[in-house]
């Protein structure tokens, strides 16, 4: 789920070098933090958040066939 955020965050951003995406494992629960520079917050949130929750449904999506539970954080 790491790689798939950071792919996603990076083709959004405009300083792409300066995301990190970190990820904590418990059993089924998997939390990925995402991080960017203080510019780039507002394309990886969006409108309304629409790009935020776009990213945490493929995500979600993407971690129904691994049967994990993936929170996304953005930071």
């Amino acid at each position: 789920m790491k790689e798939l955020v950071e792919i996603i965050a990076k083709s959004l951003v405009d300083n792409p070098d300066e995301v990190e995406v970190t990820e904590e494992v418990d059993g089924r629960l998997v939390v990925v933090k995402l991080h960017v520079a203080k510019d780039d917050m507002g394309k990886v949130i969006g409108k309304q958040g629409r790009i935020a929750k776009a990213i945490r449904l493929v995500v979600k999506a993407a971690s129904t066939k691994e049967d994990k539970h993936v929170d996304v954080e953005i930071i």
